[in-house]
């Protein structure tokens, strides 16, 4: 009873708020989810784990960006900075410079700056909560949630600032790289768990278009930006999630043309460069890890289609004549997930195979010929 009361509620105010969203419309981009799933149990939402899980969060430890030990050049610590993961000291000259790449071998000397870890906390309490007051109206749930992003986006004293100048820097080389846009991927999660506390009084107006101005901000620094623009010119799966960003931001902030105009681009500038007709995608098979950037740049080929269906345009079905596409991508991984031990690659570490699994879920809920059930089923 109490559910179907703060549904009703929820209906009806969400056209009061600022959110850019219709009475009794759920503005969630990547999650698979409608207004008349709250509170009821579904095959995608368990309503006692999700309940588990957002308690969990309740209590996790949350720190703003600002609480990390070291400095940005900018000598302001709202802003990110992170280190180049795959770069090792030289063990032949005396200073370690210059760096060297190992490609796929994580440096642990990257956890001086702790950032991304930050981050990735934030995003993970953030969506638990989320999804905790979508699936059960309790509103502790979003009161959290709103604490945590009025933490990271909107006070002064913690917020981060929208940019990411100084990303995966290589010592002694730059104080940050384009590619280090790689590592806000997971703030797509945020713009869709913000569509989930849509009704809640804990999140305000004032609060939803702080939020929007930030992503604004943060949309104008990747257009606008030598790294934002060197990271869109990236032609593997950086790109690909570099789209995947400014297409979900460019939704949730109403920029409906930016997200438009970047999923049509897509059409030849990702899936047509990246997808070989036979399914490959030669970028990533080149990878010391190239079953994982290959399921990972497909990850973000399809998401770039789920978002695509918020804008009008068709990346599902998209093919070239001579059959690059989503499905063919996803057709040429399959056999290999059911034979490990066949991939014909470079890969450092174990296959696994949960995310592409995954994948094939997701993509048979729109492609539902019985070639790719059988697909599934196999």
């Amino acid at each position: 009873m109490r559910v179907a009361f703060l549904l009703a509620t929820i209906l009806l105010s969400c056209a009061s708020l600022v959110c850019g969203q219709k009475t009794g419309e759920l503005r969630v981009f990547l999650l698979d989810l409608k207004a008349n799933d709250r509170g009821k149990p579904t095959a995608d939402l368990d309503i006692k784990k999700i309940d588990d899980e957002a308690k969990k969060a309740l209590t996790a430890k949350v720190e703003p960006i600002t609480s990390k030990p070291a400095t940005p050049p900018s000598k302001d610590k709202h802003d990110y900075m992170s280190q180049a993961p795959y770069f090792w000291r030289n063990p032949n000259t005396p200073t370690g410079f210059p760096y060297i790449r190992r490609d796929g071998e994580r440096n642990p000397e990257i956890k001086q700056f702790p950032d991304h870890e930050l981050m990735d906390k934030m995003v993970d309490a953030v969506e638990r909560l989320s999804l905790g007051y979508f699936a059960t109206g309790k509103n502790e749930y979003a009161v959290r949630a709103g604490e945590i992003l009025r933490m990271w986006f909107i006070d002064p004293a913690t917020k981060m600032n929208p940019n990411l100048e100084f990303a995966q820097a290589i010592p002694g080389l730059n104080t940050g790289r384009g590619i280090g846009l790689i590592e806000t991927r997971g703030l797509t999660r945020v713009v869709d768990s913000v569509g989930l506390l849509a009704g809640s009084p804990s999140w305000t107006r004032a609060n939803q278009s702080g939020l929007e101005t930030w992503f604004s901000q943060f949309i104008t620094w990747m257009l606008e930006s030598k790294n934002g623009k060197d990271e869109s010119a990236s032609k593997n799966n950086h790109g690909t999630f570099y789209d995947v960003q400014i297409t979900s931001y460019a939704l949730f902030v109403g920029k409906q043309d930016l997200a438009k105009s970047t999923l049509e681009a897509a059409k030849q500038k990702r899936i047509a460069f990246q997808v070989e007709k036979d399914g490959r995608q030669p970028l990533e098979l080149e990878r010391t890890k190239s079953w994982d950037y290959s399921v990972m740049n497909l990850e973000g080929l399809v998401s770039l289609a789920k978002l695509a269906e918020h804008a009008g345009v068709d990346l599902w079905n998209f093919h070239t004549a001579d059959g690059r596409g989503i499905r063919k991508a996803i057709e040429f991984l399959a056999p290999f997930a059911r034979d490990t031990k066949s991939w014909p690659t470079k890969q450092i570490e174990p296959i696994r195979t949960a995310k592409f699994y995954s994948i094939v879920r997701e993509a048979s809920k729109r492609y539902k010929d019985p070639e790719f059930q059988k697909l599934l089923a196999q």
